[in-house]
């Protein structure tokens, strides 16, 4: 387990706090991790708490935070979108430059994987990106409301149930999905890239782990989670992921001071 978990914020895209969660190992850290939850989830989702949890044991820091409007962050859900998503993962990562805890490794779940792959060309100090149960296609998470697309389009906004919670998704979000293309940004971004897809995911099918892979540069990485659902529900299923993912990461990130 982690040494020490601290609760921190800092101000997102939108100019509101963000919620975050430090997770740090026990003496010094040799990276440091920021995690990306996935779609209307956050960052005290069952994956990502297991896998900082299970990171820091391994000697790796780990920044989680939620995206605006989700979780213990302010601001209006409503009103955000991919684009905004990525700003503040940018946001989170210039954040800790600033505190001198500069983030080595970008982790992205679900749509926050393919976030971290938009953003990833635009943080130079990462050298390592992984991804788990990404969609190769932002878009691909209007899936998720299928049934209120046409309202959404004709009305503008519709409330939708997600995860047995209520959001207003808006017009705006549909066309800021349908503009995002980053598949040039995966090519282009000069770093490791480690890609964890469930070939049982329900949510996101294992061809977008394909379209990933190809679309990237060496070095790169595929490695199967064989029983695993989309959300790493089981606590072995986290453990491996984090497991392979400090093996892995060793590679590619120093180790640093301290994180005071």
């Amino acid at each position: 387990m982690s040494a020490r978990s601290e609760k921190i914020t800092f101000p997102g895209a939108h100019g509101f706090p963000l919620a975050a969660r430090l997770d740090y190992p026990t003496g010094e850290p040799k990276a440091m991790a920021l995690f990306a939850h996935c779609f209307t989830c956050s960052k005290d989702i069952f994956a990502a708490s297991r896998i900082a949890s299970e990171l820091a044991s391994r000697s790796i820091a780990v920044c989680r935070f939620d995206f605006t409007g989700l979780g213990m962050s302010e601001g209006e859900f409503a009103n955000t979108n991919f684009s905004s998503n990525v700003q503040d993962l940018l946001a989170a990562a210039a954040y800790l430059k600033e505190m001198q805890m500069p983030a080595d490794i970008l982790i992205g779940h679900s749509l926050g994987g393919a976030a971290v792959l938009a953003a990833a060309k635009r943080v130079p100090e990462a050298m390592a990106v992984a991804t788990i149960g990404a969609p190769a296609d932002a878009n691909h998470v209007t899936h998720n409301f299928a049934a209120a697309l046409d309202e959404i389009r004709d009305k503008g906004e519709a409330k939708v149930t997600l995860a047995g919670r209520e959001f207003t998704i808006k017009r705006q979000l549909l066309e800021d999905l349908d503009a995002v293309r980053f598949h040039g940004e995966i090519a282009t971004m000069h770093k490791a890239l480690l890609i964890f897809h469930a070939p049982q995911d329900a949510v996101v099918a294992l061809d977008n782990a394909a379209t990933i892979f190809a679309a990237a540069k060496h070095p790169k990485s595929f490695v199967s989670l064989h029983g695993a659902d989309h959300l790493l529900s089981k606590r072995e299923d986290a453990a491996y992921v984090a497991e392979v993912l400090s093996a892995w990461a060793s590679r590619y990130v120093g180790r640093r001071r301290e994180v005071q």
